[in-house]
């Protein structure tokens, strides 16, 4: 019998998201005694000291079950953020809070999504284990949106328009007004998904994200993550904020125990700690202008990022991005090359310490100009 003929038919050919490559695995294929990870845009400084007190304190409770829907955490989400507790969705990651968008708000069969492309690919994979029908839009020019193609793109069957801002792997941003625009000229029905996962790094940010403005806009719904300015991002926390009738729908179908114990712990530590997070912004900030300078020093084109990590192209008079990548991985630094978002030319680093950065710029140009 042919028992993959039992699973649905959006598993046939199913194709995993793929993460970096790790350290471990890196050191040991290569027997290295220093390996650097600039490729998953990780906190450069780890996680709060703060954060790991409350861990260690707090180790003994999991055994107990965590409170359903992570109350405390949406009260302490909601007093920084300025909003109505009854907005906030705390998930699994932001992608816990995709995945939920998905299936609560677009029909299989009838309805679709707009994506701009390339972009994170968890919207397209969510969207295909839904069954719900993914419309691309291609970037413009500088990797800017195109906003009017989007829009013309819309139509009464589109349930959700995901944009991300900053956006990955470019670290473009647009103005807020343009955010504000879109979700004015959408059709009345879908939902604007604005993910905001790198937002913490936008300077200034409110320049940038709608955050402060979704009293106006009853169809945007933010995302937000601790994995990236909190350095949490093996604790899986994220959540997204929305219209009420919104929240208290995906709080009704998420799994009750979804945001572990120590992840809302740890959140909540995450959200005292003001000095690790001023520190961490003042390290990303520093090392984007950096290595900005260094990667135009050595011949590559750099493109502007409000995230805390760099996209750039190469001079391949000496190597193509792909032998880049692979180069620098003999030699124990670990970048994004961008192949799974069809742009092969391009590379993406992650802003690391002064020091990982630094390592990065000499190997680099040791490849280049040898």
């Amino acid at each position: 019998m042919n028992y993959s003929s039992l699973l649905r038919p959006e598993i046939q050919g199913f194709s995993p998201y793929t993460p970096g490559l790790s350290i471990d695995e890196i050191r040991a294929k290569y027997n290295l005694q220093r390996v650097i990870k600039l490729a998953s845009n990780e906190n450069p400084l780890g996680v709060s000291p703060l954060v790991r007190q409350e861990l260690v304190r707090h180790a003994g409770g999991v055994f107990r079950y965590p409170r359903s829907s992570s109350p405390e955490l949406r009260t302490a989400l909601a007093a920084h953020l300025g909003v109505p507790e009854e907005w906030i969705v705390a998930g699994n990651g932001s992608d816990e809070i995709i995945d939920l968008l998905i299936r609560v708000a677009a029909v299989p069969g009838r309805d679709h999504i707009l994506i701009f492309e390339p972009s994170f690919s968890m919207y397209r994979l969510l969207a295909k284990l839904s069954g719900v029908e993914i419309r691309t839009i291609p970037l413009g020019a500088e990797f800017h949106f195109p906003w009017n193609r989007l829009l013309q793109a819309a139509t009464e069957q589109t349930a959700l328009v995901f944009v991300t801002t900053p956006d990955n792997p470019t670290g473009f941003a647009p103005p807020v007004q343009e955010l504000e625009r879109v979700a004015q000229e959408l059709p009345s029905r879908a939902l604007l998904v604005v993910d905001e996962a790198y937002m913490d790094f936008a300077a200034p940010m409110d320049q940038y994200s709608l955050m402060s403005r979704l009293h106006d806009f009853p169809n945007v719904v933010v995302l937000r993550t601790f994995s990236k300015l909190y350095g949490l991002a093996g604790l899986r926390l994220g959540y997204g904020v929305m219209p009420p009738w919104l929240a208290d729908a995906l709080i009704r179908v998420k799994p009750p125990f979804s945001v572990n114990i120590l992840a809302e712990i740890a959140g909540l530590a995450a959200l005292r700690d003001g000095y690790f997070v001023q520190a961490s912004l003042e390290c990303v900030h520093a090392g984007r202008a950096w290595l900005t300078r260094e990667l135009s020093r050595l011949g590559c084109r750099v493109f502007p990022s409000q995230a805390n990590f760099l996209l750039f192209k190469p001079d391949h008079a000496v190597l193509s991005s792909l032998d880049i990548f692979q180069n620098l991985l003999q030699r124990g630094v670990i970048i994004r090359p961008l192949k799974s978002y069809g742009m092969e030319d391009y590379l993406r680093v992650t802003i690391g310490t002064e020091e990982d950065n630094e390592v990065f710029v000499q190997e680099l140009e040791a490849l280049l100009h040898g």
